[in-house]
This record gives structure tokens, sequence and C-alpha cells, in this order.
């Protein structure tokens, strides 16, 4: 991708911006963002280089893991839309989601989107960014509008908590608020440590995660948060082999790597139930230890990307997999 440095079409004085306390944003994401320090700031973000000036003021987030992460981070005040949840909210940002406009229920029109006039768009997903609907970086861009794409879709190699403190760590330092994501990725990095504390010497639980499909399976494969969340909650991720972060594999491979549990991920017009049944009425996978035993966990699909659930989602799964874990 080319090398990209934007220009904004207003330059913003440094000492015009909003003044505001330099500690940690409202726990319900609406406090104020300080005035911006470290500017100009220079980022490459899945191949796209971008330079800020100031922090961006009007924002517009598409999927709801980079929502979350916004509101974690106290900048609600920043946002003019959002687009696309997989299911509900975090309940500590309810409040502010709910003070935000919401440009469409999946992702906006070209037309409803430059209807915000955003000078920043965050997305979760390469679809986020789709060229057919116009909506692509470099089209933004002659927009005069920036954009970031979560790391999730483009890094090399595996996804792990290094990965998630590099996400909030530039979306932070983007916005001018840099202690409050050292703050966030800290209270993640504990949770975690607690939850890795309660299952020393407990074994693996050999965990096929099902996202969903009829013919074949979609499932977490080794690239993704998922499967470090399957990890760090005492999981193996019976296709880690799997060189991507989500993929199709094949229910006769599913019957040959014999999983203890079914990690289903709950989103959509799917429901669990349905999900658990299409698995339990298959005659093919009566033998499989996990369908044999009826042994399910669930995750919603927001906490199994690169979010700021991500500890919660551990915690969580470590409790499913290993009941009496602390």
């Amino acid at each position: 991708m080319p090398r990209i440095r934007r220009v904004p079409l207003v330059l913003i004085p440094l000492l015009l911006l909003p003044l505001a306390g330099c500690g940690t944003g409202d726990k319900d994401g609406t406090g104020a963002a300080p005035a911006a320090d470290g500017f100009p700031y220079t980022v490459t973000n899945c191949g796209t280089r971008t330079t800020f000036d100031a922090p961006p003021e009007r924002v517009v987030t598409m999927n709801q893991h980079v929502t979350e992460i916004m509101l974690a981070l106290g900048l609600r005040d920043r946002l003019v839309g959002t687009a696309y949840l997989d299911d509900s909210v975090l309940p500590e940002y309810r409040s502010a989601y709910d003070r935000t406009k919401v440009l469409a229920k999946e992702y906006p029109s070209k037309e409803v989107l430059l209807g915000a006039n955003p000078d920043f768009v965050y997305g979760g997903y390469d679809s986020a960014f789709d060229r057919a609907r116009g909506q692509d970086r470099a089209g933004l861009h002659k927009n005069g509008i920036d954009t970031r794409l979560n790391i999730e879709n483009c890094t090399e190699g595996g996804v792990g908590l290094d990965q998630l403190a590099t996400e909030i760590t530039q979306v932070a330092r983007t916005f001018g608020v840099p202690e409050r994501g050292s703050e966030l990725i800290a209270r993640e990095r504990r949770k975690i440590a607690a939850v890795e504390a309660g299952l020393k010497g407990s074994s693996p639980r050999s965990v096929f995660v099902y996202d969903s499909g009829d013919s074949s399976a979609f499932t977490a494969g080794g690239k993704g948060i998922g499967n470090e969340i399957v990890e760090l909650a005492g999981g193996r991720n019976v296709f880690a082999d799997l060189d991507a972060t989500f993929g199709d594999v094949s229910w006769e491979q599913v019957i040959k790597r014999r999983p203890e549990v079914v990690v289903i991920y709950d989103y959509g017009g799917t429901t669990v139930a349905a999900k658990k049944k299409r698995l339990l009425d298959d005659p093919a996978l009566a033998d499989v230890p996990a369908i044999r035993n009826k042994k399910f966990a669930v995750l919603p699909l927001s906490s199994a990307v690169l979010g700021v659930r991500v500890a919660d989602a551990v915690r969580d799964l470590a409790g499913q997999l290993h009941p009496g874990t602390p």
C-alpha cells in the first residue's frame, strides 16, 4: 500500500484544542480527552502510514470491538457515529453508547458515512473498508478522512497479548491519551495473570471452536486472538495449525481430532441452542467426546476478537473449561 500522509483540511492550532484533565477516562466512556501533546504523531497501520497533526475530532467506528476500545479509553466525546454490533455493548459502556448516533445496523452506505462528516474512521474488520461500497481506505483518504484497521486483520503470525497492547497503545496515542492506554493494558494483564495463577497445575482441555457452518465447520484457526484466549483459559485449540484467524474445516477433520469441549461463538440470528442442536443431531459426530458428553462452552463473538474483552473472555472461558477456577 502507498505511504500516506494526510494534511488536514483545517489545521487546528494546539492551543485551541479543548483543555481537560490528564487522568484516565471515566469508566462509562464519557471523559473528555486532554489537550494534545506529542503531535505530530506518525503511525503505520496495516500498511497505511498516517501523520496526525492533532487528535481526530470526528470519529466513526465500524464494528463493535473497536467501538468498545474507544469507549474504554474515555473517547465517546469524539464519536459522531458508530455501526455494526455483533451483540450487546458491555454494560459499563451502555450509557455512553446510547448517546452515540448509530449510522446503520450493519455497515453504512458511503453517503451516510460521509454525511457524518468524519475526519477518522476506525474499522474492526477488513470488511469495514469495502471497495465495492466506495469505502476503501485509499478512497476515504481522498475525501480527507484518515482511517485505522484493527491489527488482528494484518498481523503476520499469531495474535496475542502483545498485539492487544499495540492496538490499545496506538489508538490511545492517536487521540493524545497515552496514559489511558497504559492503564487499560495493565488492567487487562492483571486479570489474565489472576486466571493463570488459578489454572496452575490444570491439564489443557482440547477445544473445537464452532462459529457456524453446516456442510463444513467455520472455526477459529491459530492466527487470531481467539486461539490465544483458548490457550490462556486452559484449553488447546484442535485447529491451532490452521494458518488463519478463521477458516473452514471438514466435519471429518473435527471427528478425527476428537475435541473434549466445543466452544460456541454466540452472535447473529442463529442461537446457541440451534448450534448445539445441529451438532447433537448429527449422527456422524456422535462419538466425538465433546458431543457424546455434551460438553459445551459459550463465548460472545465480540469477546473473541482483539478488543477490551480479551481478559474477561479468558476468565469466563477458563471457568467453563475448568469449573471451580478462581
